[in-house]
């Protein structure tokens, strides 16, 4: 196990398709969302939360990108990341969000599936330091478990995921283990949530560009 994610890292990238459904076009969205900001132009991105360089690896191909810069608190994540892009022009921090430091230096920042791990003040840091890692115009773009609005929701959203695992391969006792995770272990809130931290962090441009089970995408420009 790496962080908190519950996958070792040899594991990783087989082990999160089979728990969060569409995994491959979050990352095809996330592309498709700046693609239309910058109109392909060349551009630089810092990604956080990188993981194993998965998504990186792939805006290589489906972006013009002057500058990669990649950021994971993880070694192991990062090790994977080094060699998964062997050859390629990247930088590599080893650093959470919520410990960055850049200013003005990027036209995109990323983070998918990362900041659901934090508690409500550390997300609101990690947040206002990717707002201040971009230069102005520049584009956050990221994905997180989000919550429901209602208890109903709740209840029908982990019933589906479920029924999703268990479809994709994994054993009762594994969709068990994984749904009690949820306000345990990573900590969702709500659409409305997202985007009022957005604007309260000086975003001058939040959207939903995605709802997908427990998955939504945000993007906000910094103006």
């Amino acid at each position: 196990m790496d962080n908190t994610t519950p996958f070792k890292v040899s594991a990783y990238d087989e082990n999160v398709r089979r728990v969060i459904p569409f995994y491959n076009e979050l990352h095809e969205q996330v592309f498709s969302v700046i693609r239309a900001h910058f109109k392909n132009r060349k551009i630089s991105l810092l990604d956080t939360g990188c993981g194993t360089g998965t998504f990186a690896l792939k805006a290589l191909d489906r972006l013009d990108i002057a500058r990669l810069t990649l950021c994971d608190p993880s070694e192991n994540m990062l090790t994977d990341a080094r060699a998964k892009l062997a050859g390629r022009e990247c930088e590599f921090y080893g650093i959470g969000s919520q410990d960055m430091q850049f200013e003005g230096e990027f036209d995109a920042v990323t983070a998918i599936q990362s900041h659901h791990y934090f508690d409500r003040q550390t997300r609101e840091k990690a947040v206002t330091n990717c707002f201040k890692a971009l230069k102005k115009g520049g584009i956050f773009v990221y994905f997180e478990n989000t919550a429901p609005l209602t208890e109903t929701g709740r209840e029908n959203l982990l019933a589906r995921l479920g029924e999703y695992q268990l479809d994709a391969g994994r054993t009762p006792v594994e969709v068990d283990a994984h749904l009690a995770r949820y306000g345990a272990e990573y900590f969702p809130i709500n659409i409305k949530e997202h985007l009022q931290m957005l604007e309260n962090t000086g975003f001058a441009a939040c959207e939903l560009f995605w709802a997908s089970y427990m998955q939504c995408g945000f993007y906000a420009v910094r103006g």
